[in-house]
This record gives C-alpha cells, sequence and structure tokens, in this order.
C-alpha cells in the first residue's frame, strides 16, 4: 500500500483576502452535467499573459506518489481562441505540455478530459487515490491535477474553478468553498438550468489546487469536531453498504486520541476524509493524504469488515497535518509538478508519520502494548525484503529513479527509525523529551511558510537537542550502518532476538507462497513456490496455481481487507492432531479449473522466526520509566 505524502500549502483564513483584479487570476470551468464518451469538457479564461509564447502544463507527476502519472494523456480536443472565437495556434510538445503562440491574444482554453479509473489509454498506471472518475449521475473524482494545468512561470497566482454539477450533489473536499449551490446565471449562462448548480473554489496557486482532491455524488456526509477542527466525513458506497456515519463513529476515538497526542491543538480549521468504495474486484487499494484532506480508494463491505483498516489509515493520514505540511524541505515547499527534485527526509514526512500512528494508539489505549509490540515485529519482518545497507537519505533522494522499487521501506524501516529517535531522546533526557517534542519544536522552527535546507537539517536537530542525536541521524540514517536495534529496545526492558527456531502450527502457507490469480473477473488467494513450503504444506499437497476458495468449508471472499481476517480466524482454530481441509481450483489436463479438496493431520513444524520482541520480566526500574514513557501518555 502506497500512501501520498504532500508539498507546502496554506489555505486562505478569509474569503475576503482572497479579492483579486480580473486577470490576475486563472478561471477554470468544469461542467459536471455533460458527459460525452466519458469525458467531460474544462474551460480556462486565463490570466493576463504578457509573452508572445508560453507552454501550458498538466502535471507529469505529483508529490508523494513517486511515480510518473502523465495526467496530459486524459486531454483531447485541446483548443484555443482569442476573443472573437478564431482558433489559435499551438503545438504539443509532449505528453503533458503544449505550445501556445501568440499568447497575449488568448481569451479562452478548452478540452476535455478523460477519467484514469477505467481509462485504456497506454501509459503509466495511475494509483487508484490519485486518479480520477467521471460515473455519469452517479459520482466523479476530481483530484485536480488530472483536470487543471498551469502556465510556465504561472504557478504561484491564485486559481479560481467553477464546478457545474447536479443540484442534488455534494462536493466532498478540504477546500473552504467561495460560493455553493449557486444558479448557472452566476457563470452568464444564456439559459436558465434549475436543476443545476455552481460550486465556486479557489486557491492560493497551483500548490494548493493540485493538493485538495473533490469528489462529487449524492451527499452522505458526517462532521466530527476535533477541539476546534472541523472534520468532514464524504462517503460514496455504490450499493450503500456503508456509510460516512459509520465511518465516523469508527475513527472519532483516533481522532480524538490524536489531538491529545498533539498536544491538544491542530494546526488545520477543517480537515477532509473523501472515501470512495468500488464493488469492483481490486488488486490494490489505499489512501493519499493531502494537507487538509486525505482520499481513499477501498473496497466496498461492511463497516465491522474494515473498522481496523479505518482506524489504521486514519491514524497514519491525520498526522500529515503536522509533516510535512509544518516541517517541509525546500524541495518540498517549491514542488516541481513536471522535473521534480525529490528530498533526502522521507523517513521524517512518511516514517515519522507512520511512528506515530502506531504509538499513538498504544499510548491512548486503543491498541495493546503486546499488540504494539506484534506491528513493530512485523514492520522489522518486512523491512528485511529490502536493502538495508542503502542509506536512507539516498534512497529519499533518488526514489524516482534507481529506488523506486525500495518504496515500500519507508513505512517499515522509516518507522522503526522513528521508534529509535523516541527511545534515543527519552534516555538522553531522562524521559523529559521524545520525537513529539521535537516535532513540536521543529513546527515552531520553520511552520508552514519556512522550507528547511536539506543538507543541514541533521545539524539543527542536533543543536535543538543533543550531539549525540546528530550522530545517530548521519550514522544510520544519512549512512549503511544497521540500525542499533538491541541496545535500543534494551533501553525500555524488551527483549530483542534477531532469529530463533521454535516449533510452531501453520498454515501450510507463508507471504512468499502467496500469490494472487484472477477467477470470474475477481482476484483471489494463489499459491506459489510451493516447493519450498514446510512439512505442513507439503502434506497438504498444495501446487503451484491452486486457488484457494475453502478453509475448513469457510469459503474465501475475492481479496480485499476482510481476508486478513478470515486467515487469521483459520489459523487460530487448528489443532494439532486434528484435520485440516482446503478446497482449491486447480487446472486439470484441459487447462479448466477443477475443484481439489485436500487434507492433512495438524502438526506443529519447525519454523524460523525473526525480530522477535518480548517484554523483559526482569526490568530495571530505569529500563521501566523509559518505558512508561515510551508507551503511556504522559
Amino acid at each position: 500500500m502506497r500512501f501520498y505524502f504532500v508539498l507546502l500549502v496554506l489555505i486562505f483564513a478569509s474569503l475576503a483576502s482572497f479579492s483579486q483584479s480580473k486577470g490576475t487570476a486563472y478561471d477554470f470551468t468544469v461542467d459536471l452535467t455533460r458527459v460525452v464518451d466519458d469525458k467531460v469538457k474544462v474551460e480556462l479564461t486565463p490570466p493576463s499573459l504578457k509573452q508572445d509564447e508560453i507552454t501550458f502544463y498538466l502535471p507529469k507527476i505529483i508529490p508523494g506518489t513517486y511515480a510518473v502519472q502523465d495526467y496530459g494523456r486524459f486531454v483531447s480536443g485541446f483548443e484555443v481562441k482569442d476573443k472573437k472565437g478564431n482558433a489559435l495556434p499551438f503545438e504539443k510538445i509532449d505528453t503533458n505540455a503544449w505550445r501556445l503562440k501568440s499568447a497575449k491574444k488568448i481569451a479562452k482554453i478548452s478540452y476535455w478530459i478523460e477519467d484514469s479509473f477505467d481509462t485504456e489509454l497506454a501509459g503509466p498506471t495511475i494509483f487508484w487515490p490519485a486518479g480520477t472518475n467521471i460515473e455519469e449521475g452517479k459520482n466523479f473524482v476530481i483530484n485536480p491535477s488530472g483536470f487543471f494545468g498551469y502556465f510556465e512561470g504561472m504557478k504561484q497566482i491564485p486559481f479560481q474553478f467553477n464546478v457545474i454539477r447536479d443540484k442534488a450533489f455534494y462536493g466532498s473536499t478540504g477546500l473552504i468553498p467561495e460560493k455553493t449551490g449557486e444558479p448557472l446565471s452566476l457563470l452568464k449562462l444564456e439559459t436558465p438550468q434549475p436543476e443545476k448548480r455552481v460550486d465556486v473554489f479557489r486557491a492560493d496557486d497551483f500548490d494548493l489546487l493540485a493538493d485538495s482532491p473533490l469528489m462529487y455524488a449524492k451527499g452522505d456526509t458526517a462532521i466530527i469536531k476535533v477541539g476546534k477542527t472541523e472534520v468532514l466525513i464524504g462517503s460514496y458506497s455504490p450499493n450503500a453498504r456503508i456509510s460516512a456515519k459509520e465511518i465516523a463513529n469508527s475513527v472519532r476515538e483516533v481522532l480524538m486520541a490524536q489531538k491529545e497526542y498533539l498536544g491538544g491543538d491542530l494546526p488545520v480549521d477543517k480537515y477532509a476524509f473523501i472515501f470512495y468504495f468500488t464493488d469492483q474486484p481490486v488488486m490494490s487499494y489505499g489512501a493519499l493524504e493531502h494537507s487538509y484532506s486525505s482520499f481513499y480508494y477501498m473496497p466496498e463491505t461492511s463497516i465491522d469488515r474494515m473498522n481496523q483498516n479505518l482506524r489504521d489509515f486514519a491514524a497514519h493520514e491525520f498526522f500529515h497535518i503536522v509533516t510535512p505540511l509544518n516541517i517541509h524541505s525546500e524541495e518540498i515547499g517549491q514542488f516541481d509538478f513536471n522535473d521534480p527534485k525529490m528530498s533526502k527526509h522521507l523517513w521524517l514526512y512518511e516514517g515519522v508519520t507512520e511512528y506515530f500512528a502506531g504509538n499513538m494508539q498504544v499510548k491512548h489505549g486503543l491498541i495493546s502494548p503486546e499488540q504494539y509490540l506484534n506491528i513493530l515485529r512485523q514492520k522489522l519482518v518486512m523491512s528485511d525484503g529490502f536493502k538495508d545497507d542503502l542509506p536512507f537519505t539516498e534512497f529519499s533522494k533518488y526514489v524516482l529513479e534507481k529506488y523506486e522499487d525500495q518504496f515500500y521501506n519507508v513505512y517499515q524501516k522509516g518507522a522503526i527509525i522513528g521508534m529509535c529517535l523516541d527511545i534515543n531522546l527519552r534516555k538522553l533526557s531522562d524521559g523529559k523529551y521524545g520525537l513529539q517534542n521535537l516535532i513540536a519544536d521543529l513546527s515552531k522552527k520553520y511552520g508552514k511558510d519556512q522550507s528547511f535546507q536539506d543538507d543541514v537539517l541533521f545539524a539543527e536537530i542536533g543543536a535543538l537537542t543533543y550531539p549525540e542525536i546528530e550522530t545517530f541521524l548521519n550514522t544510520y540514517v544519512g549512512g549503511p550502518t544497521s540500525l542499533p536495534l538491541s541496545s535500543i529496545f534494551a533501553e525500555v526492558g524488551v527483549n530483542y532476538t534477531r532469529e530463533l527456531e521454535e516449533k510452531e502450527i501453520t498454515l501450510g502457507f507463508g507471504n512468499n507462497n502467496i500469490a494472487v490469480a484472477q477467477y470470474n473477473n475477481s482476484p483471489m488467494l494463489a499459491l506459489q513456490n510451493c516447493d519450498r513450503m514446510n512439512e505442513q504444506g507439503k502434506a497438504i499437497g498444495f501446487e503451484d496455481g491452486d486457488i484457494i476458495i475453502k478453509m475448513n468449508e469457510v469459503v474465501l471472499p475475492p481479496l480485499g481487507p476482510e481476508i486478513s481476517g478470515i486467515i487469521a480466524q483459520h489459523k487460530a482454530a487448528l489443532k494439532e492432531g486434528e484435520k485440516v481441509a482446503y478446497t482449491v481450483l486447480r487446472k486439470d489436463e484441459s487447462d479448466q479449473y477443477k475443484e481439489v479438496r485436500l487434507e492433512a493431520v495438524v502438526q506443529p513444524v519447525l519454523i524460523s522466526k525473526r525480530h522477535v520482541l518480548e517484554f523483559d520480566d526482569a526490568a530495571t526500574p530505569a529500563q521501566l520509566k523509559l518505558r512508561r514513557g515510551w508507551l503511556t501518555a504522559e
């Protein structure tokens, strides 16, 4: 699962401060009530242009996805006209850029946008939460980078965009609208159409515009007050299997705990959780977090089957109101959407955020300390699949190029880096100062309007805290040395064993045996590498390509958030000496799937376990003191 970290943006405090003279702002209009061939039309009245020629861009990439998107490929029917409606010349110079001639004469630019959710266009696959959706009469997902563009050298002036919508539709977004539900006469359209309405939004610059997704559908919303912050939940569930009210009830406790974790005050006035649930088979799902909102693409299921998933997502996403909103480098503060330069500090933007998401839950009693140790262990196990000797700063700097395959480690080792920093800070301060304090101090030092320099951050942190912390960062984050896990865990009375062997009841297959296969247009749990299964798996008789459809007569659904819970329940029910049964789909000689029933006696097998963590019953008073500061609310 990939997550989206964001650039610096500043939401306007007063609409009155947005007053602009004519010609100094972009003015876009998108009509969601007119869908043609699964496309909608975008029109732009440009700001005053002084150049004879200028380039118009749609983004090639957006911050946080760490992959090329090429939003320009979804554009068709591109036209440029003067005040009299005459066509003006232009040249498409690459996928995302148009060179416009006679720029001073331009009065209108228009084009049609196709959505990414069901596109057949060639090009890079767009991560669902970064995509766009056009479902006439049902749902529209507007990630602005996929709809709107900017002129070369003119990203830092205001943008207005008008959304023409059906009067029954509602727009969920973190933006504060300038006007909502206005008649079409607002746009000086000739024919009155009472079934349509206009919403008007403004943004200081393209950074804020690109950072502000919207979703339009028939209204299903809920509001949570978290301190002084208004949190909007907007949901689209095609079969009404889950509601915004249910989501609000699920995440409310997490948000309240986060407020306390951040010291009682939040740095935003409004925040939006925007949920798009699909009833179509999914191979992946996830979320992108923004400065004032987060967008979720998830399989449609009931609240009880996704409750913990929602809470975990919310715990991570919401923390991005701190970093990088209030703490970010120049590379993020002045992000280049078509020729990006990456920061060295993904460990801070994503790693520390992921660490806080778990640490907050244990500190405020949402999970037990034992559950938290298991979360940390899973991150360590998953991190083993990545390059441990690759300096995290180098990986972060070149994640768009040679280290794209290392990205997911930011949520594994990145979070463990956060843990190590927290424990080290508490050790050096006799428990009085931890990572929460450091992030609060960095937020005060920099804030929304000031970027730090990538190369001096470690020194700045050392000056704010201790020289030993700067040394730690240079050695273990900026260098190739493995984290000193044994000594770090020992500080808080946790025994760490890198690897041990013990007997355990297993499912017969492990993570390296899991594959995905399509069956009846749905992604299903399949098996691979069966020659490397443990003795239990070999006794059952699994073969490569088997699709598991039943476990002890319990039918497995297509892959989705509920599958892990079903498998965990199945494993917990296994008892030594009893029989375990699987029903699989296996191809026969004619390449047709046939049901095959497999059985075996449950027997413990000797397995190797890595990164075993256990609380030390003989921990000293000093260790227990640090542990309390680490795992309990202060």
